[in-house]
């Protein structure tokens, strides 16, 4: 079987929200570069403690993070930020030497680099959008952005293998509307049921939470992304109608999915 292009997981996005929210056990499948822009985010690391990133900050989150979020919007101008992913391979590429820490990193953040974050933004999306760009050298110019967090003294330990966790939500992912079950998860991987509850009880999660949270999450992130109707967001992550996805996402984020786009009355 031929490797995935890293290009093709390699992406960008701008995440807007109009009212503030705390957005509890938020799970980072992959590396994540959030550069803030308006507004500020306070991110609570199981090992860094509480972290404060603002605007012109750049906040590191490492592949397999829970970290509880809040996001905080600037009146009358809202909260945004700009992340770019980054793939397992290519961050093998550039931290192999750091494979050998044993403590885990946590959240990481720099500060006030207003200019330099402006300037790897401007370089990822032009090299995303150059069609006529030999792909060999668009590979190479991807990994610039993680050289640069390497000189500022970013750690990101690189993974051998796929966490457990990671692994079932990235079956859920590539079809978050299937009515999934534990058998079929279970058989997916050739393991027996008994096996894969072994498998998440190492993250304190049951497999109906886990499906339960990674359909919410996606939808939150549809939600700060793009301008996709809830009903139909409702759908993509497999909930029967979109009350049953406005009730089950205020229950979890306490907030409802419209507030994510707008100050209501």
């Amino acid at each position: 079987m031929s490797e995935a292009n890293p290009l093709s997981d390699v992406s960008v996005f701008t995440i807007t929200q109009a009212t503030a929210a705390t957005f509890t056990d938020l799970y980072f499948q992959y590396t994540l570069l959030l550069f803030v822009r308006v507004g500020s985010k306070k991110v609570l690391c199981p090992i860094n403690g509480e972290l404060i990133g603002n605007a012109d900050d750049v906040i590191v989150f490492p592949p397999g993070a829970i970290v509880t979020l809040e996001n905080r919007p600037v009146l009358n101008a809202g909260y945004q930020a700009v992340g770019i992913c980054f793939p397992h391979q290519m961050i093998k590429a550039i931290f192999a030497d750091q494979q050998s820490r044993t403590k885990p990193v946590g959240i990481q953040i720099l500060q006030n680099i207003s200019d330099q974050a402006l300037d790897i933004l401007d370089k990822v999306q032009t090299i995303l959008n150059d069609q006529n760009l030999p792909q060999p050298i668009r590979e190479h110019r991807l990994l610039e952005p993680l050289i640069w967090l390497k000189y500022h003294g970013i750690h990101l330990s690189p993974q051998e293998e796929e966490e457990p966790l990671m692994r079932v939500r990235k079956l859920i992912q590539t079809n978050l509307s299937h009515p999934w079950r534990s058998p079929e998860i279970a058989a997916h991987f050739s393991i027996s049921e008994s096996t894969m509850r072994r498998w998440l009880s190492k993250s304190g999660l049951g497999f109906a939470k886990t499906l339960h949270n990674t359909r919410l999450e996606h939808g939150l992130a549809l939600l700060q992304t793009t301008d996709t109707p809830i009903s139909a967001i409702a759908l993509n992550c497999g909930f029967n109608t979109p009350s049953h996805f406005s009730d089950s996402f205020k229950q979890r984020f306490g907030i409802k999915p419209s507030e994510i786009r707008k100050v209501e009355d």
